[in-house]
């Protein structure tokens, strides 16, 4: 299924087409899942340890929490299509030294040979990969890789040393999605972010039959990574219906050019043509391709009447039908807008639920610190009760036992100087008849 977007190619005068390739598209819609599943039409979710959360206007491939995480979600179609524009929004939150990559395929086979590996641990593949990451330590960087299926990127060293082409690209907590924009045709590739040139060659020609694909990594601190749309135009005309409503525009804008230029009148034509780069596309403005008024006098047959009539009455039912489109789209953007509003709002409620708990918290913290304050007054107290009570009895109990021992003390003295002074006097005493003895004794001569 293909719908039908009108643009003006730049450096061309005529104009060219873009065909929106639904069965690699989502989230272009008001709904992701449409029926309310947990599946997105035409695309394949798988994650380790856990599949991504769908939503109805976004893919979590890594949550905020746990860390360590992994989720891919793959198009189950390969790309047919030889020149195409694709456009991815994402958004990235996470703490402040948080860390995590997505990687953005486009490779043989995906979803069996590549599933939810990232660059640094994919082995053998065939195809093109973007890496978006903190690179070096850096704000963010997006880098691009190419690979033939004949090298294993898990056994290099060094993997980073095989980009092609980078471009610096801060993109983590901005609180709004940032859009990836590839474009590929036979002149060149280019990776633009957030409407600016990223990086392109004129050397790289990826063809067809490869599909789409989405991984992300979280490490310990994690990075969550959501995934808002994938939309994929092709620019070749296959299937197309030729477009008779414009062919009989442009015949009849030159009849009206040749009228003017022979009855001298300088009007400038119609039909713009914006200059720029190659391969760079802008969408079509439905009300520039206005039929201009023509003089009644220059319609002579009831066959220019009746063609310029159904002409005028075919130009106003595509302007009402683009008008019933922009109003549908702007309401599927209206309900999108409506439904992050809406799941912004019960976050914020969560949190302020967490805030009143923080409340409560710290009321009780409050009344255990005053808890804590009168135990240590009153323990304080009984403290100095029992040190003045200690020291009471301990003075009172030393002066009495200092005046028994004063007292007791005195008699044990006497008593000990009478016996040493009465010792004494008995050993003179004993000493003074020894010599008296000896002294009254016979005399022996020689």
């Amino acid at each position: 299924m293909r719908l039908l977007v009108g643009i003006v190619a730049l450096g061309s005068v005529a104009e060219a087409a873009q065909y929106l390739v639904s069965d690699l598209s989502f989230g272009f819609g008001a709904r992701i899942n449409p029926d309310g599943r947990n599946t997105i039409p035409y695309y394949s979710m798988q994650g380790n340890p856990n599949v991504p959360e769908l939503l109805s206007n976004k893919v979590i491939l890594t949550p905020p929490a746990p860390g360590n995480q992994r989720g891919a979600v793959w198009a189950d179609k390969p790309l047919e299509h030889r020149a195409w524009t694709t456009d991815i929004d994402f958004r990235a939150n996470g703490p402040e030294r948080g860390s995590g990559l997505l990687n953005i395929w486009l490779a043989k086979d995906g979803a069996r040979n590549i599933g939810s590996q990232s660059i640094y641990t994919v082995g053998k593949f065939e195809g093109l990969v973007l890496v978006v990451n903190q690179h070096g330590g850096s704000a963010g960087m997006i880098r691009g890789f190419l690979n033939d299926g004949t090298l294993d990127y898990s056994k290099r060293d060094n993997v980073d040393n095989l980009a092609f082409g980078h471009c610096w690209f801060a993109y983590r907590n901005l609180g709004r999605p940032s859009q990836i924009k590839l474009r590929h045709n036979s002149q060149n590739f280019k990776v633009e972010v957030d409407g600016r040139l990223c990086f392109e060659s004129d050397k790289i020609h990826i063809p067809t039959g490869y599909n789409f694909g989405l991984s992300a990594a979280s490490a310990e601190n994690p990075d969550s990574f959501e995934v808002f749309k994938v939309v994929v135009l092709s620019e070749d005309d296959i299937g197309a219906v030729p477009n008779q409503q414009q062919q009989q525009q442009q015949q009849q804008q030159q009849q009206q050019q040749q009228q003017q230029q022979q009855s001298g009148e300088n009007q400038k034509p119609l039909g713009g043509t914006t200059h720029g780069r190659s391969g760079q596309a802008a969408i079509q403005d439905p009300y520039d391709n206005a039929i201009p008024d023509a003089e009644a006098n220059s319609i002579t047959s009831s066959k220019a009447q009746f063609e310029d009539l159904h002409t005028r009455i075919q130009s106003l039912n595509h302007h009402l039908s683009s008008i019933f489109r922009s109003v549908a789209q702007y309401g599927g953007i209206a309900d999108q807008n409506h439904q992050e509003v809406s799941v912004m709002l019960g976050e914020m409620k969560g949190l302020l639920t967490k805030l009143d708990r923080f409340a409560s918290v710290e009321n009780k913290l409050e009344n255990l610190e005053r808890e804590v304050r009168s135990m240590r007054s009153e323990l304080t107290a009984r403290l100095k009760e029992s040190e003045h009570s200690i020291k009471y009895h301990v003075t009172d109990k030393h002066e009495d036992l200092a005046g028994h021992v004063v007292k007791h003390a005195a008699p044990g003295h006497t008593k000990l100087y009478l016996a040493i002074v009465g010792s004494q006097v008995v050993l003179a005493a004993a000493y003074f008849l020894y010599k008296r003895r000896k002294a009254g004794g016979p005399k022996k001569y020689l």
